[in-house]
């Protein structure tokens, strides 16, 4: 395993390396916006981003937030050390479903509890998600749902030898 090396981040951006771990959930001031099947699903400044060593941002939007009709239970669950139990939902829209396209923790463990009526979803599964109005890249690896952007550096886990990070 070869240890990464973080680029230097430049003005009003951040290191995914220096965000914590245990990760950190935040409410930040930004508009997110998520498409799906030629259609605006979500649509919110109510966003938590919970930030963790080596990973882009992963967004959390309220369910609340999400247009009616669009969610539904998925097959599967997860689990994470600092977050719980995880379960997952699929995302349809305009005549497209997204099959296990977005995930929530029903009942966090301690200091995640915001995180319990609110939904990430992936973005590599979306048409388009937005960050004030920046298009998101999903992070690599199809397994994690960071939301890369301009404001963030890596390397971020999920690239071709960053199993063992």
């Amino acid at each position: 395993m070869r240890r990464p090396v973080p680029e230097k981040p430049g003005p009003g951006q951040e290191s995914v390396w220096d965000y914590p771990r245990p990760p950190r959930v935040e409410h930040v001031d930004r508009r997110v916006t998520i498409d799906l099947g030629g259609e605006r699903i979500v649509d919110t400044r109510d966003v938590v981003r919970v930030l963790e060593t080596s990973h882009p941002p992963v967004y959390y939007v309220r369910f609340a937030d999400v247009a009616d009709g669009v969610v539904q239970s998925a097959a599967g669950a997860s689990m994470c050390e600092f977050k719980g139990s995880a379960r997952y939902f699929s995302l349809t829209a305009g005549g497209v479903t997204a099959e296990r396209a977005a995930w929530n923790y029903p009942t966090p463990l301690p200091g995640y509890e915001t995180l319990a009526d609110r939904l990430a979803i992936y973005p590599e599964q979306m048409d388009a998600c937005t960050v004030d109005g920046e298009r998101v890249i999903p992070q690599p690896g199809g397994f994690y749902g960071g939301w890369i952007t301009s404001a963030v550096v890596g390397p971020f886990k999920g690239i071709p030898g960053s199993m063992g990070w």
